[in-house]
C-alpha cells in the first residue's frame, strides 16, 4: 500500500516537557536524573529516578478531566496534541473514522493501583474514587486521545514491556499500509515512580544504587554499570502514508522502512544470553526494508545499563551486523533519561527521526570505562555531527520480548 512516513512527533520526558527541548538536552547529554522527589524513598536502597518534572496537569485538560485521569494518560495526551500540531494535522478536516490510535503502555496505572490499595488499607485516607478503575486501564491513553482529537477509527492499546512504545510504530504502520486508516496516532506512555515498584525492582536487583551521584547512574555500556534508572514519559507521533502527507504538502521526518518481534522464549526479565533473537529480529528488519547491515548509520540502543543486557545487546549487534557493526554509531538515550518503560521504545523512533533530520548522533553519557564485552561505537560523552540515512531502533522488553524498527530518510 505504499511507504508509512513519520510526519509529527510530540515528547513529554525527564529532560524536556516537548519534543525540541527533550532533543536538545539529549544532544547536549544533559541528565534528568535526580532524588526522587513524587515520594518518600529515604528507606530504600535506590533512592533516585528520571522523573518528569515541572509538568502541568493543567495545562493538558480541566480540572474535571484531570481528575479522572492518570499521569501516563495525561503525558500521552500532551504528547499527542504536540505530535499532531508538529503534523499540521486537523482532525476535524479529516474522516475521522480514517484516523486511528496506537498508543501502549508497559505498567499502565500501576500508581493509581497503588495508591487506592493504600485508601483501600486505611480507611483514614479516604475512599476510593469513582474515577478509579478507568484511569488506570493501559488502553485510556489511547482512548483519551481519541476522545481528546474526536477521532473514530482503530483505537488499540498493547503491553510488550519495554518493547510497548517501538511495538506501536510496528502496529500503526500496518495500519496504514493496510488500508484501515488514513493516518494513526502512535507511541508509548508510562508513569510508574512508586513505593512499591521501586521496592521490588530493588529486591530483583535491577536498579542502579548510585544515590550520591544521580547523574551518572544510568551508564550503558560502560563497565562499571549497575543496572538501570527507573523513568517516566511519553513520546507520541504521527503516521500517514507518504502520498496522504504529499497531497497535504507536509514534510515527513522518515520513512517506517520496516521491523520485527520476535521471542527469546527463555526468562522472565534475563534476555537470551547470546542475543540469537534480538539478532533475529535485527535480521528480519534488514530483509523487511530492502536494506543490508552496511547501509546502517545508526542504532538507537536499548542499552539499559544493566550487566546482563548491554552485552547481550552488544553480541546481538555483532551477530546481525557482522562487520559493519564496527563502523556505525550506536546511542543510548536511557543514559540521560533513564529507562522510561513503555514510552523508552517510542524515544528511541524519535531518536531515529531526529537524526536523520539533523544528522546529529545524540551521546552515550558516563561512558568512562570500556567494558571488552561492549566494544562498538557507542559515541561516548559528546554528541556527534554525522549523515544519518538508515537508523534502527532496538526495544527489548521483560519475558523476552524483542522489537526492532527501521527508520529512512525520505527522498
Amino acid at each position: 500500500m505504499g511507504d508509512v512516513v513519520v510526519t509529527g512527533i510530540g515528547a513529554v520526558s525527564p529532560v524536556g516537557l516537548d519534543r525540541e527541548s527533550t532533543w536538545a538536552s539529549l544532544c547536549a547529554g544533559k541528565s534528568g536524573v535526580g532524588p526522587i522527589e513524587s515520594f518518600d524513598a529515604s528507606g530504600l536502597p535506590t533512592r533516585i529516578a528520571a522523573e518528569v518534572r515541572d509538568f502541568d496537569p493543567g495545562s493538558v485538560f480541566d480540572a474535571k478531566r484531570a481528575r479522572r485521569s492518570a499521569r501516563f494518560t495525561q503525558f500521552a495526551v500532551a504528547a499527542a496534541r504536540e505530535a499532531v500540531a508538529d503534523a499540521r494535522i486537523d482532525p476535524s478536516a479529516e474522516d475521522p473514522a480514517r484516523v486511528g490510535v496506537v498508543v501502549n503502555a508497559a505498567v499502565a496505572g500501576f500508581d493509581t493501583v497503588e495508591a487506592a490499595t493504600r485508601q483501600l488499607l486505611d480507611p483514614g485516607l479516604g475512599r476510593i474514587g469513582p474515577h478509579f478503575v478507568s484511569s488506570s486501564l493501559a488502553n485510556m491513553p489511547a482512548c483519551e486521545i481519541a476522545i481528546d482529537l474526536g477521532v473514530h477509527g482503530p483505537v488499540t492499546a498493547g503491553a510488550l514491556a519495554c518493547a510497548s512504545g517501538l511495538y506501536a510504530f510496528l502496529d500503526g504502520a500496518r495500519l496504514v499500509r493496510g488500508g484501515e486508516a488514513d493516518v494513526v496516532v502512535c507511541g508509548g506512555t508510562d508513569a510508574a515512580i512508586t513505593p512499591a515498584m521501586f521496592a521490588g525492582l530493588t529486591t530483583m536487583g535491577a536498579l542502579s544504587r548510585r544515590n550520591d551521584d544521580p547523574a551518572g547512574a544510568s551508564r550503558p555500556f560502560d563497565a562499571e554499570r549497575d543496572g538501570f534508572v527507573f523513568g517516566e514519559g511519553a513520546v507520541v507521533a504521527v503516521l500517514e502514508s507518504d502520498e496522504h502527507a504529499r497531497a497535504r504538502g507536509h514534510k515527513a521526518y522518515a520513512r517506517v522502512a520496516g521491523g520485527a518481534l520476535t521471542a527469546d522464549a527463555f526468562h522472565v526479565s534475563a534476555p537470551h544470553p547470546d542475543g540469537r533473537y534480538a539478532a533475529r529480529a535485527i535480521g528480519l528488519t534488514l530483509e523487511r526494508a530492502g536494506a543490508r547491515p552496511q547501509d546502517v548509520d545508526l542504532v538507537c540502543a536499548h542499552g539499559t545499563s544493566t550487566r546482563a543486557n548491554d552485552a547481550t545487546e552488544t553480541r546481538a549487534l555483532h551477530q546481525a551486523l557482522g562487520e559493519a557493526a564496527t563502523s556505525l554509531a550506536v546511542t543510548a538515550p536511557k543514559s540521560m533519561v533513564g529507562h522510561m518503560i513503555g514510552a523508552a521504545g517510542a524515544l528511541g523512533a524519535m531518536v531515529c527521526c531526529l537524526a536523520i533530520r539533523d544528522a546529529t548522533v545524540p551521546p552515550t553519557v558516563n561512558l568512562e570505562h570500556a567494558d571488552p564485552e561492549c566494544d562498538l561505537d557507542y559515541v561516548p560523552l559528546v554528541a556527534r555531527s554525522v549523515p544519518v540515512r538508515t537508523a534502527l531502533a532496538n526495544a527489548f522488553g521483560f519475558g523476552g520480548q524483542n522489537c526492532v524498527v527501521a527508520f529512512e530518510a525520505v527522498g
